[in-house]
């Protein structure tokens, strides 16, 4: 079984939890489904959770609610620790540069910190 937590920030700030407070309850419930099958499935379905290519192992997890797209995107910290570091709606067919460029430097960031204890 896998374990998924939230990046935080050094000052405590959690970028992917105040992604989530602002979707309606509906989204929010999906969204925590599928966070519950990548945890809970020996193999979960790259429908809802695959690897980026050209990143520095960014995986996204994949959400779909009525006509939104969400996706989170994170890195494994282990064999069993999923660390998700940024979330955003999806609103054309790539993922975002800047998105993948985010989540990559929280992922430095939070090695880095990890690391320094």
């Amino acid at each position: 079984m896998r374990k998924i937590i939230f990046y935080r920030t050094d000052s405590g700030k959690c970028p992917v939890e105040e992604f989530l407070d602002s979707l309606s309850s509906k989204e929010a419930q999906k969204v925590t489904w599928v966070l519950k099958l990548i945890e809970e499935l020996p193999k979960v379905p790259s429908h809802y959770f695959k690897k980026l290519v050209n990143t520095e192992d960014i995986w996204e997890v994949r959400v779909i609610w009525d006509k939104n797209i969400f996706r989170i995107l994170g890195f494994w910290d282990g064999p069993k620790l999923v660390v998700l570091t940024h979330a955003f709606q999806k609103k054309t067919q790539k993922t975002p540069k800047r998105a993948i460029q985010i989540a990559e430097a929280r992922k430095n960031d939070y090695l880095q910190r990890r690391l320094k204890k």
